[in-house]
């Protein structure tokens, strides 16, 4: 009847509510035991031993950039590059690097802070820094199965590409987020504070 079948549901749907209170003080309390591990590697060695069994079956997408504020322009274009494989390795320029390309005022933000950052955005899987002006000694050691790069480059202009290609790579060219970029947020705090 009417009644027991209110009954019936009271009963269970409490029980699930008791069962789903445990369930989520038992996930938080996993949780608290064994954090996230940063997928920020501080040398090739380390990169190469995390993506070796990460990478089986799926395709490597590798893309490269300073990274100094992060804005929404780096995030869409992070999540563009993501989905053109399975793993997202994001190479970032090192402060020593950032200097020799941008000027002596920038990093605004340390190396270590940019590269761990960006590791905790959904699209990117793996961070590592390179000292050099261009990621090629990178890419060449990593071999990853598509490049990209961010802005208005022809596909014999990204840096990497022929090593790409030749080993039966994508390279591919995506578009920024027009008036998005951290120059444009830096001339608008200097505005703000003349």
């Amino acid at each position: 009847n009417l009644c027991d079948n209110a009954h019936w549901n009271n009963h269970h749907s409490f029980s699930f509510h008791r069962f789903w209170k445990r369930y989520c003080l038992l996930f938080f309390r996993i949780k608290t035991l064994f954090p996230p591990v940063l997928m920020f590697c501080r040398s090739l060695e380390e990169l190469q031993s995390k993506i070796k069994s990460a990478r089986e079956g799926k395709k490597l997408v590798f893309t490269n950039g300073c990274f100094d504020i992060l804005h929404i322009g780096h995030v869409s274009y992070l999540q563009e590059a993501k989905a053109c494989g399975d793993l997202l390795l994001v190479a970032v320029n090192s402060d020593a690097s950032v200097k020799r390309l941008k000027g002596p005022e920038r990093p605004l933000q340390n190396e270590k802070d940019r590269a761990e950052i960006l590791s905790h955005l959904r699209s990117v899987d793996f961070t590592i820094l390179f000292e050099e002006d261009t990621p090629l000694e990178l890419i060449e050691s990593i071999s990853p199965d598509i490049l990209v790069k961010g802005g208005d480059w022809s596909i014999d202009q990204i840096v990497g590409s022929e090593h790409v290609l030749k080993n039966g790579g994508e390279v591919k060219s995506l578009k920024f987020v027009d008036g998005r970029s951290t120059t444009n947020v830096v001339d608008k705090i200097k505005s703000l504070k003349s």
